[in-house]
């Protein structure tokens, strides 16, 4: 795989998502698929009510094209492309649902968390089966050493928590413009480098046509966002991001690429605990880049930091990679 494939991958997936996006978009408007803000949030927020979103379907619908074309075209269209596409989608449409039942059937709650929970565990499960087609190995590697753990038959249950956490991880940080295209841009980017260091061309394929549609879909969701990803495209990428290093046997690899999304998601654990326990909260708003927001961040300054982290976080393990 060439630098100018790999180019070509993402410009293509950019101007996919581009033109998917100018489509998409007006009709979401339309049909009035808008954006409900809960009272709770920053008061700063309700100026965004009526945004439409279940905007992921702008990048799921690029990174689906891209991806075959691309993998038939340089005949890398393997089992693991295939269960990358099907945890995307999987995900994806269970986020769909539950924006579908929020925006369209208009009941606030969407989703139960037990019928999600349900959902991706199928989705998980029917990754794992696909993978024991073929040579699959049951290990975890741990980042930057010759280590390896043995999971055996428990590495079915790994899988189910490490994509149902990272999908979820990925839906909570998904709070500001801009916040989770940028930094996942970051990570795909990252896991794509990584995958073709490790001669996975296939995987960083994938990898690269993700961070091109999310570049594309970018320039829809930067602040001012004019579109939403919602829980279609939250859940679809952190399931997404999580099967790639699961791909790579790099799991552990994400807790330092994916560090804004466990930092996020870390932050509301620690207020859940704090508030039952003691009574008191340790954050203004949970998860944490709600608190930069009432401490007088603004959004912008937020999402620019946060990108900041991200890069830093992808960029080390590179280095380190190739030292």
């Amino acid at each position: 795989m060439t630098l100018v494939t790999t180019l070509m991958a993402i410009a293509v997936a950019f101007i996919v998502s581009a033109v998917l996006g100018l489509v998409i978009i007006p009709t979401l408007r339309r049909m009035k698929f808008g954006q409900s803000i809960r009272e709770e949030g920053p008061q700063a927020h309700m100026k965004k009510a009526g945004t439409p979103t279940m905007g992921g379907l702008i990048f799921l619908g690029s990174i689906i094209v891209t991806t075959i074309t691309f993998s038939y075209i340089y005949d890398v269209l393997t089992t693991q492309t295939i269960v990358l596409l099907i945890v995307l989608v999987g995900f994806g449409i269970i986020g769909f649902l539950d924006d579908f039942i929020i925006v369209v059937l208009k009941r606030n709650l969407g989703l139960t968390s037990l019928q999600k929970l349900i959902g991706q565990i199928i989705v998980a499960i029917a990754a794992f089966f696909l993978l024991k087609l073929g040579p699959f190995e049951t290990t975890v590697h741990i980042p930057f050493t010759e280590y390896t753990i043995e999971l055996g038959v428990f590495y079915v249950a790994f899988l189910i928590f490490w994509l149902v956490g990272f999908s979820n991880a990925v839906n909570l940080s998904d709070g500001l413009d801009g916040l989770v295209a940028g930094t996942s841009s970051i990570a795909f980017a990252a896991f794509g480098v990584h995958s073709l260091i490790y001669g996975q061309y296939d995987i960083a394929m994938f990898a690269f046509v993700v961070t091109g549609a999310m570049l594309g879909f970018l320039v829809f969701n930067v602040k001012p966002a004019k579109v939403f990803m919602g829980d279609t495209g939250s859940l679809a990428l952190g399931g997404a991001l999580a099967m790639l290093s699961v791909l790579i046997k790099q799991e552990f690899l994400l807790l330092v690429i994916g560090i804004v999304y466990v930092v996020e998601t870390l932050s509301v654990i620690i207020q859940v605990i704090s508030f039952k326990t003691t009574g008191k909260r340790i954050f203004k708003m949970s998860p944490i880049h709600h608190h930069f927001e009432l401490s007088g961040w603004s959004e912008w300054k937020i999402v620019i930091v946060f990108w900041g982290i991200a890069f830093l976080a992808a960029i080390l393990p590179i280095l380190l990679e190739v030292m």
